[in-house]
Protein backbone atom coordinates (compact mmCIF):
# COMPACT_ATOMS: atom_id res chain seq x y z
CA UNK A 1 0.00 0.00 0.00
CA UNK A 2 1.00 3.56 -0.58
CA UNK A 3 1.11 6.06 2.26
CA UNK A 4 -1.89 7.84 0.77
CA UNK A 5 -5.03 6.61 2.44
CA UNK A 6 -7.76 6.20 -0.17
CA UNK A 7 -11.11 7.72 0.59
CA UNK A 8 -14.56 7.06 -0.75
CA UNK A 9 -14.06 3.33 -1.36
CA UNK A 10 -17.04 1.25 -0.24
CA UNK A 11 -16.78 -2.53 0.05
CA UNK A 12 -20.00 -4.35 -0.89
CA UNK A 13 -20.08 -7.75 0.82
CA UNK A 14 -23.10 -9.29 -0.88
CA UNK A 15 -23.73 -12.81 0.38
CA UNK A 16 -21.30 -12.66 3.29
CA UNK A 17 -22.17 -14.73 6.36
CA UNK A 18 -22.13 -13.29 9.86
CA UNK A 19 -19.65 -15.95 11.03
CA UNK A 20 -17.06 -14.92 8.42
CA UNK A 21 -17.69 -11.21 7.99
CA UNK A 22 -15.06 -10.01 10.49
CA UNK A 23 -12.28 -12.05 8.89
CA UNK A 24 -13.29 -10.78 5.43
CA UNK A 25 -13.48 -7.18 6.64
CA UNK A 26 -10.09 -7.19 8.35
CA UNK A 27 -8.13 -6.88 5.12
CA UNK A 28 -10.57 -4.38 3.66
CA UNK A 29 -10.17 -2.04 6.61
CA UNK A 30 -6.39 -2.49 6.53
CA UNK A 31 -6.38 -1.48 2.86
CA UNK A 32 -7.87 1.91 3.66
CA UNK A 33 -11.47 1.53 2.53
CA UNK A 34 -13.83 4.16 3.92
CA UNK A 35 -16.94 2.02 4.37
CA UNK A 36 -18.31 -1.52 4.36
CA UNK A 37 -21.81 -2.29 3.14
CA UNK A 38 -23.70 -5.50 3.83
CA UNK A 39 -26.64 -5.87 1.41
CA UNK A 40 -29.84 -6.92 3.09
CA UNK A 41 -30.23 -9.89 0.74
CA UNK A 42 -27.21 -11.48 2.43
CA UNK A 43 -27.60 -14.19 5.10
CA UNK A 44 -28.45 -12.63 8.47
CA UNK A 45 -27.32 -9.14 7.36
CA UNK A 46 -28.23 -7.29 10.54
CA UNK A 47 -26.05 -9.63 12.60
CA UNK A 48 -23.17 -8.95 10.21
CA UNK A 49 -23.71 -5.20 10.45
CA UNK A 50 -23.81 -5.31 14.24
CA UNK A 51 -20.61 -7.38 14.37
CA UNK A 52 -18.85 -4.99 12.00
CA UNK A 53 -19.95 -1.95 13.99
CA UNK A 54 -18.67 -3.48 17.23
CA UNK A 55 -15.30 -4.38 15.69
CA UNK A 56 -14.61 -1.66 13.12
CA UNK A 57 -17.15 1.08 13.77
CA UNK A 58 -14.50 3.51 14.99
CA UNK A 59 -12.37 3.00 11.86
CA UNK A 60 -14.79 2.87 8.94
CA UNK A 61 -18.45 3.56 8.28
CA UNK A 62 -20.62 0.47 8.41
CA UNK A 63 -23.91 0.29 6.60
CA UNK A 64 -26.54 -1.65 4.73
CA UNK A 65 -27.21 -2.08 1.04
CA UNK A 66 -30.24 -3.01 -1.05
CA UNK A 67 -32.38 -1.07 1.42
CA UNK A 68 -35.86 -0.80 -0.09
CA UNK A 69 -38.21 0.36 2.68
CA UNK A 70 -38.36 2.82 5.56
CA UNK A 71 -38.87 -0.10 7.94
CA UNK A 72 -35.60 -1.61 6.77
CA UNK A 73 -33.88 1.72 7.44
CA UNK A 74 -35.09 1.62 11.02
CA UNK A 75 -33.94 -2.00 11.43
CA UNK A 76 -30.50 -1.07 10.10
CA UNK A 77 -30.27 1.88 12.46
CA UNK A 78 -30.92 -0.41 15.41
CA UNK A 79 -28.10 -2.68 14.21
CA UNK A 80 -25.75 0.32 14.22
CA UNK A 81 -25.63 1.14 10.51
CA UNK A 82 -24.51 4.65 9.57
CA UNK A 83 -24.99 4.51 5.80
CA UNK A 84 -28.03 3.37 3.84
CA UNK A 85 -27.39 2.28 0.25
CA UNK A 86 -30.27 1.64 -2.14
CA UNK A 87 -30.58 0.54 -5.76
CA UNK A 88 -33.25 3.17 -6.39
CA UNK A 89 -34.33 6.66 -5.35
CA UNK A 90 -37.21 5.82 -3.05
CA UNK A 91 -37.95 9.12 -1.32
CA UNK A 92 -39.24 7.52 1.88
CA UNK A 93 -36.01 5.58 2.30
CA UNK A 94 -33.99 8.75 1.78
CA UNK A 95 -36.09 10.88 4.13
CA UNK A 96 -36.21 8.19 6.82
CA UNK A 97 -32.44 7.76 6.72
CA UNK A 98 -31.83 11.50 6.96
CA UNK A 99 -34.36 11.83 9.76
CA UNK A 100 -32.47 9.21 11.76
CA UNK A 101 -29.10 10.84 11.22
CA UNK A 102 -27.93 8.29 8.65
CA UNK A 103 -26.32 8.97 5.28
CA UNK A 104 -28.34 7.74 2.27
CA UNK A 105 -26.73 6.63 -0.99
CA UNK A 106 -29.71 6.31 -3.34
CA UNK A 107 -29.10 4.60 -6.67
CA UNK A 108 -29.74 6.48 -9.91
CA UNK A 109 -29.26 5.62 -13.57
CA UNK A 110 -30.50 8.92 -15.00
CA UNK A 111 -30.09 12.61 -14.09
CA UNK A 112 -33.86 12.73 -13.47
CA UNK A 113 -33.53 10.09 -10.75
CA UNK A 114 -30.51 11.85 -9.29
CA UNK A 115 -32.37 15.15 -9.09
CA UNK A 116 -35.35 13.44 -7.42
CA UNK A 117 -33.03 12.11 -4.72
CA UNK A 118 -31.30 15.45 -4.28
CA UNK A 119 -34.61 17.29 -3.92
CA UNK A 120 -35.42 15.31 -0.77
CA UNK A 121 -31.99 15.83 0.76
CA UNK A 122 -29.52 13.31 -0.65
CA UNK A 123 -26.02 14.63 -1.35
CA UNK A 124 -24.38 11.32 -2.28
CA UNK A 125 -25.70 9.40 -5.27
CA UNK A 126 -24.89 5.84 -6.24
CA UNK A 127 -24.36 5.74 -10.00
CA UNK A 128 -25.91 2.36 -10.75
CA UNK A 129 -25.14 0.50 -12.83
CA UNK A 130 -22.19 2.69 -13.71
CA UNK A 131 -21.36 0.53 -16.72
CA UNK A 132 -24.62 1.72 -18.30
CA UNK A 133 -23.96 5.41 -17.59
CA UNK A 134 -20.25 5.39 -18.41
CA UNK A 135 -17.54 7.85 -17.54
CA UNK A 136 -18.64 10.35 -20.19
CA UNK A 137 -22.17 10.15 -18.83
CA UNK A 138 -20.99 10.84 -15.29
CA UNK A 139 -19.08 13.87 -16.50
CA UNK A 140 -22.25 15.18 -18.15
CA UNK A 141 -24.21 14.64 -14.94
CA UNK A 142 -21.60 16.57 -12.99
CA UNK A 143 -22.13 19.59 -15.19
CA UNK A 144 -25.78 19.93 -14.18
CA UNK A 145 -26.11 18.49 -10.68
CA UNK A 146 -25.93 20.90 -7.71
CA UNK A 147 -22.47 21.77 -6.42
CA UNK A 148 -21.46 19.41 -3.65
CA UNK A 149 -23.26 16.38 -5.06
CA UNK A 150 -20.97 13.35 -4.80
CA UNK A 151 -21.24 10.52 -7.32
CA UNK A 152 -20.25 6.94 -6.46
CA UNK A 153 -20.07 4.58 -9.45
CA UNK A 154 -21.13 1.01 -8.66
CA UNK A 155 -21.22 -1.93 -11.06
CA UNK A 156 -18.38 -2.64 -13.43
CA UNK A 157 -15.72 -0.84 -11.42
CA UNK A 158 -12.45 -2.35 -10.22
CA UNK A 159 -8.68 -1.93 -10.18
CA UNK A 160 -8.47 -1.60 -13.97
CA UNK A 161 -10.63 1.52 -14.13
CA UNK A 162 -10.63 2.95 -10.59
CA UNK A 163 -8.16 5.70 -11.46
CA UNK A 164 -10.10 6.62 -14.59
CA UNK A 165 -13.31 7.07 -12.63
CA UNK A 166 -11.53 9.14 -9.98
CA UNK A 167 -9.89 11.35 -12.59
CA UNK A 168 -13.33 11.91 -14.12
CA UNK A 169 -14.64 13.26 -10.81
CA UNK A 170 -16.05 10.27 -8.92
CA UNK A 171 -16.11 10.88 -5.17
CA UNK A 172 -15.66 7.19 -4.49
CA UNK A 173 -16.49 3.72 -5.76
CA UNK A 174 -18.70 0.89 -4.60
CA UNK A 175 -16.86 -2.41 -5.10
CA UNK A 176 -18.88 -5.60 -5.26
CA UNK A 177 -17.88 -8.67 -7.27
CA UNK A 178 -14.52 -7.18 -8.21
CA UNK A 179 -13.68 -7.28 -4.48
CA UNK A 180 -15.74 -10.01 -2.87
CA UNK A 181 -17.77 -12.98 -4.04
CA UNK A 182 -19.53 -15.42 -1.77
CA UNK A 183 -17.09 -18.06 -0.58
CA UNK A 184 -13.93 -16.02 -1.16
CA UNK A 185 -11.06 -16.44 1.28
CA UNK A 186 -10.08 -13.44 3.43
CA UNK A 187 -6.57 -13.34 1.96
CA UNK A 188 -7.92 -13.14 -1.58
CA UNK A 189 -10.26 -10.31 -0.63
CA UNK A 190 -7.41 -8.50 1.08
CA UNK A 191 -5.25 -8.74 -2.03
CA UNK A 192 -8.03 -7.37 -4.23
CA UNK A 193 -8.70 -4.58 -1.75
CA UNK A 194 -5.03 -3.60 -1.84
CA UNK A 195 -5.02 -3.54 -5.65
CA UNK A 196 -8.16 -1.41 -5.82
CA UNK A 197 -6.98 1.00 -3.12
CA UNK A 198 -3.61 1.37 -4.80
CA UNK A 199 -5.18 2.13 -8.17
CA UNK A 200 -7.51 4.69 -6.57
CA UNK A 201 -4.69 6.36 -4.65
CA UNK A 202 -2.50 6.66 -7.75
CA UNK A 203 -5.09 8.55 -9.80
CA UNK A 204 -3.88 11.92 -11.12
Amino acid sequence: MTDTVPTGLIAILRGVRSDEVLDIAEGIVASGFSAIEVPLNSPDPLASIEALVNRFGDEVEIGAGTVLTARQVRDCKRAGARIIVAPDTDTEVIKTALGMGLTPYPGATTPTEAFAAIKVGATKVKLFPSSAVGISGMKAWSEVLPAGTELFPVGGVGPDNAAEWRNAGAAGLGLGSSLYRRGDRPDDVHNRAEAIASAWAQAN
